[in-house]
């Protein structure tokens, strides 16, 4: 009988420790997916940033490196140069990379670096009971916007796939959600595609992925996944802001 469905070379056997609901655990599925649909397992190292995502490293069946809250970026930059034949990817959430780590992500970006991001995008910080993100939505009430998010306080979410993709130095940045089945099969084809950027030596490649903390939103998870849709979404549209430039054109 022909497998129809198994567990990716690229994933362990151990169980997520993600709260129900949260999506993390499908992202993690979709890059180890992307990691043996390019045969690059044994040649791949991945970075794991400080957050929910912190224990990747326990998941993801490649080599992997542990960063400091929000450098990620920097340390993914060290290992490419020094190792230019291996894939490098991070994985960051939004408070990793939008706030401590905004300086290396943009910096990243603006060089050009050869490495493939997958940003977690769930507008709050998750491992450290809900505070509010960069990214949280106007109104979102969160345990430090406990009114919502104004904009004379707070200022308005950022959007970092629109900010990354104005620099020439992004080759392929694209926005995806795991809000139901359909848009997780299009998650996997953005994370394929920053990995084949890579691949191609195209330069910096990063994958928005809008996701879920029910926990910290006080949702139900199936309430959580139509609160993706209904509000996150509309805020943060989805599809590629930037891709790769044709040979003899300038990506600028």
């Amino acid at each position: 009988m022909k497998t129809v469905f198994q567990r990716p070379r690229a994933l362990t056997d151990k169980p997520f420790h993600y709260c129900p609901g949260c999506t993390h655990g499908i992202i993690h599925r979709l890059v180890a997916e992307a990691i043996d649909d390019h045969d690059i397992i044994e040649n791949t190292v991945g970075v794991a940033s400080v957050g929910c995502s912190v224990f990747a490293y326990e998941y993801l069946n490649c080599d992997m490196q542990q960063s400091a809250h929000g450098r990620a970026p920097a340390v993914a930059t060290g290992i490419k140069r020094v190792l230019p034949d291996r894939m490098v990817f991070t994985y960051q959430g939004d408070g990793d990379l939008a706030s401590i780590g905004i300086g290396e992500i943009i910096h990243a970006a603006a060089r050009s670096e050869n490495i493939t991001v997958i940003f977690v995008n769930n507008a709050i910080y998750g491992m450290t009971s809900g505070q509010m993100a960069p990214t949280s939505l106007l109104g979102q009430k969160t345990a430090t916007s406990p009114l919502g998010r104004c904009v004379e306080t707070n200022g308005y979410p950022i959007r970092m796939s629109e900010m990354l993709a104005t620099l020439p130095g992004a080759s392929y940045i694209a926005r995806v959600s795991t809000h139901d089945a359909k848009h997780v099969l299009q998650a996997k084809k953005a994370i394929f595609k920053a990995f084949d950027v890579q691949k191609k030596q195209q330069g910096f490649a990063m994958v928005e992925v809008l996701s879920t903390c029910p926990v910290n939103w006080g949702m139900e998870p199936n309430e959580a996944l139509t609160w993706v849709k209904d509000n996150m979404v509309p805020y943060y549209p989805l599809g590629e802001l930037r891709t790769p430039a044709k040979e003899g054109e300038l990506n600028a």
